[in-house]
């Protein structure tokens, strides 16, 4: 839960268990005083305390959670606090977890007469939409309850080139940005244009229909393609490349 009370000379922000929120940390954060343009004050009246909550908390007494319909119940994996060389990274460099192992599932759901059952078990290693789902806390873990549709795929390594996609998600590998304009002249980071074009390294088995059939992608591995410019969700590969998980829908284009 986090606080926040608000007075004329300071703005102070107390931040507890704060996990679904980057760049904070359980600490007081003070801004300068400011006075508005056009010459008048504010009141020296502090504001009402303005009341966020990060997660719901779910009481001692409750055992189990089980999710319904298409649902699915993720124990977050923890976020890492050290660098690989031991460096204690601070909040804002710390990465918001996307993984997390599956620990209940619904029972499903109907399209038509068909009952279709969710394609991850409990135990999977899943990979999930930056900002899906609603954030618990249960049993002293940090948990997510969402949709089996926001689920990416299924990473049973350290290494999210081993992802595997679901339904009809598409994995690329980012083309490198152009680092020189047509007339040779050098691009800095912030004039690079950013690529929107890259290799597909894995598709997904493609979605359901309405029998229960899965109906195969249009893509697939090997193939370059042109995707939509703001879609899906990027990664960082151990080998330093880009990544980026998306749906089949926002693949554009085959080039060859």
């Amino acid at each position: 839960m986090a606080t926040a009370q608000l007075t004329a000379s300071s703005i102070s922000v107390s931040a507890r268990n704060l996990s679904s929120l980057e760049g904070l940390r359980a600490s007081n954060v003070k801004f300068a005083s400011f006075k508005p343009a056009g010459g008048f004050a504010l009141s020296q009246r502090p504001f009402r305390c303005l009341v966020v909550k990060a997660a719901t908390v779910v009481a001692p007494k409750y055992t189990s959670i089980k999710p319904l319909g298409d649902r699915v119940l993720v124990k977050i994996k923890t976020v890492e606090e050290k660098s690989e060389g031991g460096i204690l990274l601070p909040s804002s460099a710390q990465t918001k977890p996307q993984a997390g192992e599956v620990v209940a599932v619904g029972e499903g759901k109907s399209t038509g007469k068909t009952k279709l059952d969710i394609s991850v078990k409990t135990g999977a290693r899943v990979v999930y939409s930056k900002y899906a789902g609603t954030e618990v806390e249960f049993d002293g873990s940090s948990h997510l309850i969402l949709k089996e549709d926001d689920i990416i795929g299924i990473l049973e390594t350290d290494d999210i080139r081993d992802l595997k996609p679901l339904n009809d998600r598409v994995f690329i590998k980012i083309a490198e940005a152009e680092e020189k304009t047509a007339g040779g002249l050098l691009l800095t980071e912030a004039t690079k244009e950013k690529p929107s074009i890259g290799t597909v390294i894995a598709v997904g088995p493609g979605p359901l229909d309405e029998e229960g059939n899965r109906k195969a992608l249009s893509v697939s591995p090997g193939s370059t393609v042109l995707y939509s410019k703001y879609a899906g969700n990027d990664f960082k590969g151990s080998d330093g490349a880009n990544y980026i998980a998306l749906k089949a829908s926002d693949v554009m284009a085959i080039l060859s």
